[in-house]
């Protein structure tokens, strides 16, 4: 059994994007017996590229604690080379990174057909709402903004696993027009040609297509796809409705299946398929 770092205060120098916070490891000693029992199972594992050294102890401690297998890059291109090489059930991911970005980075994920559907959480030091959505248009599943408390992090991290599991009993595969929505392989083809999406996007798109014809807002799906633990805003709707356009979509400005009511929300039509 490893040794627990020793106790620290990890703080950020001035200048920094928060140099009134700070991060703190728990005090060492060893994990209680229910938590050395989690190693023995089959562990989630978790790569964080973060080129602060002090966030990335801190969260290998708090995740390892809880039973992950934790492994970091500390620059965007060797993160990168890691998860090509060994992909992780979840990646943590700065945006600002040496090397490569990290929206760079969610860029070649989601492009890459073996690792599409691995969820992505953003850490990112800036509060403003337009970069979070950049990163939510760029691939990212969700994100937690710096200083984050341990708890919250891994509450988010805990819930993007599971919305990742498909379901146990999935339904058939649904095929209107040129697209086939299957549940069980989580695959989506459009004109018989492989459409490569994330998980979130395609749990969006299979409520939405399961359920044709029927408006609902963004709140509903949010309740719907997200879940009640969910901590991405109304606007992430916008954001997933817009990439799932651009990918199923002949015309992504003048959709045929997706389509927006103003003032309500969104919807998937079948009368034209």
């Amino acid at each position: 059994m490893p040794k627990l770092p020793p106790s620290k205060v990890l703080r950020h120098e001035p200048g920094e994007a928060h140099p009134s916070h700070s991060y703190r490891t728990p005090q060492k000693g060893k994990l209680p017996p229910s938590r050395r029992a989690l190693r023995s199972v089959s562990m989630k594992r978790v790569l964080i590229i973060e080129d602060d050294r002090d966030i990335v102890e801190l969260v290998r401690y708090n995740l390892a604690n809880e039973g992950f297998q934790v492994t970091a890059a500390f620059d965007g291109g060797t993160g990168l080379s890691t998860l090509k090489k060994t992909p992780p059930d979840l990646l943590l991911l700065d945006l600002m990174l040496p090397k490569l970005s990290g929206l760079e980075i969610c860029r070649e994920i989601r492009k890459d057909d073996s690792l599409n559907r691995l969820p992505i959480l953003m850490l990112t030091a800036r509060g403003d709402e337009a970069d979070r959505v950049v990163g939510l248009e760029m691939g990212a599943d969700d994100y937690v903004t710096k200083p984050f408390s341990p708890r919250e992090l891994l509450a988010r991290v805990k819930a993007l696993l599971r919305r990742s599991e498909p379901p146990v009993d999935a339904p058939r595969t649904i095929e209107i027009g040129r697209l086939a929505i299957d549940p069980a392989s989580y695959r989506v083809s459009h004109s018989g040609k492989a459409v490569a999406l994330s998980t979130l996007e395609f749990r969006l798109l299979y409520y939405l297509a399961s359920r044709p014809n029927r408006v609902f807002t963004r709140d509903q799906l949010l309740d719907a796809v997200w879940g009640t633990d969910r901590f991405v805003t109304p606007r992430s709707v916008d954001v997933y409705v817009r990439r799932l356009r651009e990918k199923i979509e002949s015309d992504p400005e003048n959709p045929s299946h997706l389509k927006t009511v103003r003032g309500a929300g969104y919807l998937f039509e079948t009368r034209a398929a």
